[in-house]
């Protein structure tokens, strides 16, 4: 199966520069939440980065599960947590890495909604335009497969799933990896897969 996917891989300091102007959107809306909520697992680091740059020490979780595999989904998100605190009456500021099909966002949204928020925004540092929802704020629109920070390896494993270790390397380090990190991770996910053999 061949790799078609384009890639983009940004680096911790363009994600944090790109908080930084999402945090200055939603200060100049006027926007003051009471609680930030972090959607598990891609908005938890955005969600603690906001809570720093708003001064807003206020967090909550949320878990729904959609993405089984790069660029695949289930057919909807199941909300598996709800949200981790009482909401009722708050204002609530959902924070997500991607809007992507959108179908996760208005699962959390209507949820937080029906446990009594009074008034539900939401960012994200990436927009899809094919997304279902788009978000109250957001700093930069793409068409790829966005590889965050915090999920280098993981993404590396599952692509290593399907295709040959060239093609990963090659479609990984065009998008922005690190050569020297897409072979460090290739190396351990190849040595993972040994040892479970082995084992």
């Amino acid at each position: 199966m061949s790799l078609d996917i384009e890639f983009e891989v940004p680096t911790w300091d363009e994600i944090y520069e790109m908080l930084l102007n999402l945090a200055e959107k939603i200060q100049k809306d006027k926007f003051r939440p009471d609680l930030i909520v972090g959607i598990c697992r891609g908005g938890w680091p955005p969600a603690r980065v906001m809570s720093d740059l708003l001064g807003n020490p206020k967090m909550a979780n949320i878990s729904v599960e959609f993405y089984v595999d790069v660029a695949e989904t289930k057919s909807k998100p199941m909300l598996t947590q709800p949200v981790s605190v009482p909401v009722k009456g708050k204002k609530v500021l959902i924070m997500d890495d991607v809007a992507d099909t959108g179908k996760t966002l208005k699962v959390v949204k209507e949820h937080l909604f029906s446990r009594g928020a009074e008034e539900v925004k939401i960012a994200t540092i990436y927009y899809k335009p094919w997304s279902t929802v788009i978000p109250d704020y957001y700093e930069k629109e793409t068409r790829r497969w966005v590889v965050f920070p915090w999920e280098r390896k993981e993404t590396v494993r599952n692509l290593m799933k399907k295709h040959r270790k060239e093609e990963v390397r090659k479609k990984l380090v065009k998008g922005g990896m690190d050569p020297k990190l897409a072979d460090r991770f290739i190396s351990e996910v190849l040595e993972e897969k040994r040892s479970q053999r082995t084992g």
